[in-house]
């Protein structure tokens, strides 16, 4: 395999100070002009409760590695927006301020809400005063957005048709991080179905000349595959280059060095470990 992973070792336990223990999934990792890293998470008591996942969790730490401290709830669901949930937030820094963007749920499931809060300091959030950026199905969720030359590319989780089919990691782009494209796909599973899915929690990123897509769980909860191309808008099942024992993973650069994390039900917090690419020749 042409990417492999180290030891993890816990950076953050969302269980401190509680009085029962409390799980991190899907989440997010960015460092603010000043130096200090942010986490970003869905959070929830144990045991796993999906649909009741209605606060993203915040916490801060002056180096990657720890120690990481709590901080309040960077976002509670909002019902009169129209929310059901909250569910796997991404963050990027646009320029004029950060942006989260998040699935919000709804009463439709083949048309979820893709949801946009904006903030100056990570710390107060505002949404999108004109509702959600985008709807699709079937549980479309778990978006990532990286800059691609001169425009926004955000991927996410779906399924071919809304109301089911074939698993894919579908993408829209944006110039603004408000407007964004008809949906395209980047990487279609022969695995079918409507919900849970082989194509959560897309990460891609470019490793010298070429281009790596995370997504899992695959084969089980705990588990995500790594598939290698030339364009970053097309992936094929028959190119994977690794297999690392994550779940919910989130790729993560430090001072030149990578890393991956690792969350989930029942995993105690958010995990991290040394990322190695050996791209081909």
């Amino acid at each position: 395999m042409q990417v492999t992973a180290g030891s993890f070792r816990r950076i953050y336990d969302p269980s401190d100070g509680e009085t029962h223990p409390w799980y991190v999934n899907d989440h997010t990792v960015i460092r603010d002009g000043t130096g200090l890293w942010h986490l970003f998470g869905i959070t929830h008591p144990e045991p796993a409760d999906p649909w009741d996942e209605t606060q993203f969790a915040h916490a801060t730490a002056e180096r990657l590695l720890g120690p990481w401290t709590k901080q309040p709830p960077a976002l509670n669901v909002d019902r009169e927006y129209g929310e059901t949930h909250l569910w796997a937030p991404y963050v990027v820094d646009g320029g004029a301020g950060y942006a989260m963007f998040y699935d919000g749920g709804g009463a439709d499931r083949t048309g979820t809400a893709m949801n946009l809060a904006t903030s100056t300091d990570l710390r107060q959030w505002t949404r999108h005063p004109q509702g959600p950026l985008f709807r699709d199905g079937y549980d479309a969720r778990d978006p990532m957005v990286l800059r691609l030359d001169d425009r926004w590319v955000m991927y996410y989780c779906a399924t071919s048709e809304p109301a089911g089919g074939n698993h894919v990691v579908a993408y829209r782009t944006s110039t603004d991080l408000v407007h964004w494209s008809d949906r395209a796909i980047a990487y279609t599973d022969p695995a079918t179905g409507t919900g849970a899915g082989p194509t959560e929690s897309p990460f891609v990123v470019r490793h010298n000349d070429f281009w790596y897509l995370f997504v899992g769980p695959r084969p089980d909860y705990i588990g995500t595959d790594v598939f290698l191309s030339s364009d970053p808008l097309h992936f094929r099942v028959q190119d994977r280059v690794g297999h690392i024992e994550a779940h919910a993973a989130e790729i993560v650069t430090d001072d030149g060095e990578w890393w991956i994390t690792t969350a989930g039900w029942g995993q105690g917090g958010v995990h991290i470990a040394p990322l190695q690419f050996a791209d081909p020749t």
